[in-house]
């Protein structure tokens, strides 16, 4: 059984203090559907989308292949056509695609974002920072749940802070927070 530990989060209260509790709110989630953040989301009108796109790593196109990685993601994503995401919990993902692999997730992403639209995301403040070896739940507003993986996601290579900002096309660091290990906390607001 995975060790679970609880990490404190200074920017997710702000996400949802943002956040119509009268509106559903329709959420895109990098990784598996954990008990605690479906309880947590259990308390509000929500559409809940999981998909474990590091079960997926690494993205990469060989000069063969016929897909390109957008065309990848659109495939593992699956995302209904008229769906539109308020927010989107990236976790520690970016730390795992380089930068053709996360242009190409936004790219598939994009018609499904609005003006408006929150991520969360985590990055290090280093690039030669540890690999984390965890996945992440919600079990409140300003507590996550850390567990161990069974084994560390391939393609760990970390973007510096200003690469990765320069990457997130159409979203912009709304905050920032360090954390220990040289890591950050990011919330990111789609202009």
């Amino acid at each position: 059984m995975p060790k679970i530990t609880t990490q404190t989060s200074k920017l997710l209260p702000y996400l949802f203090q943002h956040l119509d509790a009268e509106q559903t709110v329709t959420v895109f989630h990098v990784g598996s559907a954990l008990p605690e953040t479906v309880a947590f989301f259990s308390n509000y009108r929500c559409k809940l989308y999981f998909i474990d796109v590091f079960q997926a790593l690494p993205i990469v196109t060989e000069d063969d292949e016929a897909s390109t990685p957008e065309q990848q993601f659109r495939q593992l994503l699956e995302i209904p056509a008229d769906t539109v995401f308020d927010v989107c919990l990236f976790w520690d993902l970016f730390n795992f695609l380089n930068a053709e692999a996360i242009r190409a997730l936004l790219s598939a992403l994009q018609p499904h974002l609005r003006k408006g639209s929150f991520a969360h995301a985590f990055s290090v403040h280093n690039r030669k920072a540890p690999q984390q070896n965890n996945y992440y739940g919600i079990r409140q507003i300003d507590a996550l749940s850390v567990r161990d993986r069974k084994a560390p996601p391939p393609g760990y290579a970390p973007h510096s802070q200003r690469e990765l900002t320069a990457l997130l096309d159409g979203f912009r660091v709304e905050r920032s927070v360090l954390l220990p290990n040289s890591r950050l906390e990011l919330l990111l607001l789609k202009a």
